[in-house]
């Protein structure tokens, strides 16, 4: 990977709704413009991910989406009203933040959650994306809320049962159980949802064989109260999302050329996804990455800088 470099601007983005999100920009100002779309939802952007990119041939924006990472209201405390976060909020938020920075049209690169709002950024615009890699592809449907939350269960049925007896004991939608213990005014309540939901989420991602140990759990409370309530309010909604609508308009993306790289062992994001994507998406390509699951392996990282070096060789 590349060495590690520092922004050399930044600034808070009022997106209303009395929204600020952070933003930096580092690398090369006269190279290809690329944004950093970070997963979660609610993780926060972080300067490892500059590693990926030549700083000599990209321009690398990233932002915090909002309510978490250096935006604000942080989603730490009640003071965020979430109520203003949404797919819909992100989109509108990319589109301003291209606008402020006065980029014409720009690489899209990011995982996990990153690559729901990624596609329904590029679905929305698709004349403003110049590219996009995608490392770990989601879409966030219901089919793949309910399987994270419920079906990798079956791989972990005492850790499952711990997961859902902490917020819905008597039985019910889990995921909406955990959305209201997040909104609860205790803030020792919030805190020890927070820890339950982590350690479900690092449960999903143990089998992994060059995984990150603690990925969620090992974060700063502050960041892991953020992720946790912005996760739960997202996937309670399904995102705001109409069942499978950014596989059905993967249409739309013809002429972006796109590389997709999924881990085999992603348990807790099954291939499946990445494999429906790369149908509907005459321009992309999908990379099985066989040593790898959510949380990546040096296979992986590689490939991604190999991915993204394409861009501008």
């Amino acid at each position: 990977m590349y060495p590690f470099i520092d922004p050399y601007d930044e600034g808070m983005l009022d997106v209303g709704d009395g929204n600020l999100v952070h933003w930096d920009v580092a690398g090369n100002p006269d190279g290809l413009p690329a944004l950093v779309v970070h997963g979660g939802p609610g993780s926060g952007c972080t300067p490892r991910t500059r590693r990926y990119f030549d700083p000599d041939r990209y321009r690398i924006v990233q932002f915090d989406q909002r309510n978490c990472g250096r935006s604000t209201p942080h989603a730490s405390t009640l003071a965020a009203d979430l109520r203003h976060n949404t797919t819909g909020h992100l989109v509108a938020d990319m589109e301003r933040l291209r606008e402020h920075l006065g980029i014409q049209r720009w690489l899209l690169f990011g995982g996990s959650w990153g690559s729901t709002l990624i596609l329904a950024y590029a679905e929305r615009h698709p004349d403003r994306v110049a590219g996009i890699v995608i490392d770990g592809v989601t879409s966030t449907r219901r089919r793949e809320i309910n399987w994270l939350y419920e079906g990798v269960g079956r791989f972990f049925p005492v850790q499952w049962a711990a997961f859902r007896d902490f917020a819905a004991p008597g039985g019910g939608d889990v995921v909406a159980a955990y959305a209201r213990l997040m909104d609860s005014s205790d803030p020792a309540v919030r805190a020890a949802a927070a820890e339950a939901w982590c350690a479900w989420e690092d449960t999903a991602v143990s089998l992994e064989p060059n995984g990150v140990p603690d990925a969620y759990r090992g974060r700063p409370d502050d960041a892991k109260l953020a992720m946790v309530r912005i996760c739960t309010h997202y996937f309670a909604h399904a995102a705001w999302l109409e069942e499978g609508v950014l596989l059905r308009e993967a249409g739309r993306l013809a002429g972006i050329r796109g590389v997709l790289l999924h881990g085999r062992f992603d348990i807790s994001s099954p291939l499946e996804t990445a494999w429906l994507l790369a149908q509907r998406w005459p321009d992309a390509t999908l990379t099985v990455v066989e040593d790898s699951g959510h949380t990546g392996s040096d296979t992986m990282r590689t490939l991604i800088r190999e991915a993204l070096d394409s861009f501008v060789r």
